[in-house]
């Protein structure tokens, strides 16, 4: 082999660069693990060498690797224990679906509960949100039920009892273990702080299952063409898992893993994680913090200028709300990233002071990102952009919405907030860094669906569904650009997201072109392969 030989040469292809210089081509050649070059298909034979493996696609299409901005793949694992509850949305349906699940661990289960997720938060029209509403459905076993935003609980009463929880706690965040009159707990929980005890006294996987259920998720993430992701998965045992992950069946994709920063964290703690900032993998890194600014519209949490129709959402995450700005600060200093769940407008707002005041950009320059920005003023559209402030959203939230604005979420914000909702489109025209993702378990984590929901702003398949903001749908090319160049700045990676020489060699390749696809059918768009640093699965 000559020192122009490819390792692989792929030719016959209708290539979607992502590249302003060369949007399409025909052929690509790979070594040691990047693109070599890229052009024609006669350019790029001239490449072969005598070991080369030269792929023939015959007109398939091939784009760069997709990047899932955003998803939690291993706390997935934990929050997803039990049954899929989603597509319920009465009471009746969700309690004939408890009976069954009673029932079965009654007689399946050593030590039985009744776990479920995904659930929506319109059963609860019907049924109060209190163990009472569940306790003979449950048939009094210890339940946890986690509503799919992931941020709202609901446990039994034995539930509450295996965890000690007796009535109402005190929390650094605003969790909260909501209280009867007379101080008994309902049963609802809010924010992971306050179920949380309740997750960890029901049985778990051990962790040779985890490691197996991990690779396997994350290994089935390709098969929507996706190969890497931004992982919020919080704690030091994930990085401990993706390394064990590595060194045994290895990683399918490229991670790059958050660790949390909760408001009640100590100096001691804060210390280990900054310990963290460089720790690494072959194919996964860190050096990233995730910090929240607010909870969510439906239950009242999410950070609001003014109050929701129920009165709520003045309250912020961090009851000393200064001393998230001095945690921005002392992270930024310290060569992280920072990413800031925030979904109220005020929350939104308030995280942008504090970068502008820390700095937009980590040590190493990457720009901070804002996580969800499920409604966001005029005024702080224009200082993201400004700022160069990355705006990380997942348009297919919305797909709990109605289009007569009876969901929680239209609801609890009214006409006004709601129409300022997942502003994917403004945030693209002002110039601000727009990166997509799914937020998985809260919603698929099929990238295509991502794409359909990004272009659709309705239901893929349904063309009768409502369309909402049909002003902020985006095009083809701008969703492929918010999973790919865009997902791959707001990780701070440069040399991926695009097909072109010197960049590492992440691709899909699909059936037909997905920029040609109908947005309703890309959903069902076969992809046939994935290709990581060059390697086949």
């Amino acid at each position: 082999m000559t020192g122009f030989d490819a390792d692989t040469i792929v030719t016959g292809a209708h290539v979607v660069t992502m590249d302003p210089r060369r949007p399409h081509t025909t052929a690509f050649a790979v070594r040691d693990g990047r693109f070599f070059a890229v052009g024609d298909d006669d350019l790029v034979r001239e490449l072969r060498g005598p070991r080369t493996v030269v792929h023939d696609l015959g007109g398939a299409a091939v784009t760069p690797g997709l990047i899932d901005a955003h998803l939690h793949p291993i706390q997935g694992i934990e929050l997803t224990a039990g049954i899929d509850l989603g597509g319920l949305t009465t009471g009746s349906a969700l309690l004939a679906a408890l009976r069954a699940e009673a029932d079965r661990a009654l007689a399946e289960d050593p030590d039985p509960w009744v776990r479920g997720w995904n659930l929506d938060y319109d059963v609860f029209h019907e049924l109060p949100m209190t163990a009472a509403a569940i306790e003979e459905a449950v048939r009094g076993l210890p339940a946890l039920l986690i509503v799919f935003d992931g941020h709202t609980a609901l446990a039994s009463r034995a539930g509450l009892a295996r965890a000690g929880i007796t009535g109402a706690r005190e929390f650094e965040d605003s969790s909260c273990v909501v209280v009867d009159a007379d101080g008994r707990p309902t049963g609802e929980l809010r924010e992971l702080g306050a179920y949380e005890p309740v997750r960890l006294s029901a049985p778990a996987l051990t962790r040779d299952q985890t490691l197996a259920v991990g690779h396997e998720l994350l290994r089935g993430l390709r098969d929507s063409g996706l190969t890497g992701g931004t992982i919020m998965d919080g704690g030091f045992a994930t990085l401990d898992l993706l390394d064990a992950l590595e060194q045994g069946p290895g990683l399918p994709i490229r991670i790059v893993s958050a660790i949390d920063h909760e408001p009640g964290f100590d100096e001691e703690r804060t210390v280990a994680n900054l310990a963290m900032r460089d720790r690494r993998g072959d194919r996964w890194r860190g050096g990233v913090v995730k910090l929240y600014a607010d909870g969510v519209v439906e239950t009242g949490t999410a950070w609001l200028h003014e109050p929701d129709t129920a009165g709520a959402g003045l309250e912020p995450f961090w009851k000393d709300a200064a001393a998230y700005a001095r945690t921005v600060r002392r992270y930024a200093e310290a060569g992280f990233q920072v990413a800031t769940h925030a979904i109220g407008d005020r929350a939104v707002g308030e995280v942008v002071d504090a970068y502008l005041a820390a700095g937009v950009r980590s040590a190493g320059g990457a720009p901070h990102r804002i996580e969800h920005l499920e409604t966001t003023t005029d005024r702080d559209v224009a200082r993201i952009a400004a700022a160069g402030i990355t705006a990380s959203m997942q348009p297919l939230h919305m797909q709990w919405r109605k289009a007569d604005g009876s969901d929680d979420w239209s609801h609890r914000l009214g006409p006004v907030r709601a129409a300022r909702a997942w502003r994917v489109r403004d945030y693209w025209e002002a110039g601000a860094p727009l990166a997509l993702g799914s937020d998985w378990p809260i919603a698929q984590n099929d990238a295509r669906i991502g794409l359909a929901w990004s272009m659709l702003r309705r239901r893929p398949g349904d063309p009768d569904a409502p369309v909402f903001e049909p002003d902020q749908v985006l095009t083809p090319y701008q969703a492929l650009h918010g999973y790919t160049v865009g997902a791959a700045l707001a990780q701070g990676d440069a040399d991926l997201g695009r097909i072109a020489p010197g960049f590492r060699a992440d691709y899909a390749v699909w059936a037909e072109n997905p920029l040609h696809v109908a947005p309703d059918d890309l959903p069902d768009l076969p992809v046939q392969g994935t290709v990581v640093g060059g390697v086949e699965p």
